[in-house]
């Protein structure tokens, strides 16, 4: 064996080093730190949604090794509630986490990508978002308000509400006061409710006091938390959220500037953060429902009557959205046309299964 030479020797061992050094460094490295400012739509004690903001922050900060620094503002901190879309857009604030048919007197393209009555579920939703097209139209959209949008949670199947009084017919709808957010509130106005839209926090006086007479909200698990069980005890089955998202939304400027690396890495936590929260209702609404019966609500569907005058009412709304905005057009021309491919599959696949374990 012919002797080694030093010279290749020395290089060798420098290599390795480098090798070694490289494989203890963190995964992410930024060269400098990046602090943002998070408005929210909810109160700070609100589970799921304000508990999704603060899991984004952390774990961006975790994975990014400090890098990436987030400042969340609940409600009101900053702005209102629902003042965080206006406030993001103009570069006040870089971030906000809301929900996105808040944003539907904006542009009604926003209740697209929300979700809407009889629609997409949430792996469905998912799916049209991420391989669907979903997710490139929502961001042209959202460029047209300076905005840039990533999936920022999914309830999953929303309940249909809690109402004061039983809903037996379509009479029981006439003058009916419901707060009611997105597609869902036109076909309500439709059928002679009407719908004003307030933030979570101030719902429950809101019904006590009578101002409204109904509310949706979301699903056991996060409803056992408001009390509305106490002045609206009927608790309806739901038609109109099957899948709605919540959004983390920069403001496009803040987003363009940030490097591709850092991309990636926001992209990739605000994906864990949606299928987070939906895992996270799927796992706690069973138990919670059991709970809200116990303390007095009462489980109720809305009559066959009713969902069919809504279905009816649901494809005016489209028509006449279609015919005025031609981004509600785009976006729902492609929303329905994957609805159209999923309904059939998952009534053949997802239909046999429930039926055979019932």
């Amino acid at each position: 064996m012919q002797p080694q030479n030093p010279t290749r020797r020395n290089a060798l061992k420098s290599l390795a080093a480098g090798a070694l050094a490289a494989s203890a460094a963190p995964l992410y490295a930024a060269s400098a730190k990046l602090k943002l400012k998070m408005a929210t739509s909810w109160a700070p004690n609100t589970p799921f949604l304000h508990d999704a903001a603060v899991y984004f922050a952390n774990t961006l900060k975790s994975a990014s090794n400090g890098s990436i620094d987030i400042r969340i503002y609940p409600a009101g901190a900053l702005v209102p509630a629902l003042g965080v879309f206006d406030a993001v857009s103009a570069g006040q604030i870089d971030i906000f986490h809301s929900a996105t048919y808040y944003w539907g007197g904006k542009n009604s393209a926003f209740n697209v990508f929300a979700g809407t009555p009889f629609g997409l579920t949430d792996s469905e939703m998912n799916a049209w978002m991420r391989f669907g097209g979903g997710h490139a139209l929502w961001a042209e959209v959202c460029a047209k308000y300076n905005l840039y949008p990533l999936l920022g949670g999914n309830t999953g199947y929303q309940m249909g509400g809690w109402f004061k009084k039983k809903i037996e017919s379509l009479q029981d709808l006439q003058g009916l006061k419901i707060r009611m957010p997105g597609l869902a509130a036109q076909i309500y106005t439709k059928l002679g409710a009407s719908t004003p839209l307030l933030p979570g926090g101030e719902i429950y006086l809101a019904l006590e006091r009578g101002v409204i007479d109904a509310t949706d909200w979301i699903a056991p698990a996060i409803d056992i938390n408001t009390g509305f069980y106490k002045v609206a005890k009927y608790y309806y089955t739901g038609w109109h959220e099957p899948a709605s998202s919540a959004e983390f939304v920069f403001n496009k400027k803040v987003w363009d500037s940030l490097s591709k690396e850092q991309q990636a890495l926001i992209t990739a936590v605000s994906n864990d953060t949606n299928t987070r929260m939906t895992a996270q209702f799927q796992a706690q609404n069973p138990a919670a429902l059991q709970k809200l019966k116990e303390q007095g609500a009462e489980v109720v569907r809305f009559p066959k009557a009713v969902l069919d005058a809504a279905k009816k009412a649901f494809g005016e709304v489209v028509a006449e959205e279609s015919a005025k905005n031609p981004d509600f057009k785009t976006a729902w021309e492609s929303y329905s046309g994957f609805l159209a491919q999923q309904r059939a599959y998952s009534a053949l696949t997802l239909g046999a299964y429930f039926g055979e374990r019932d």
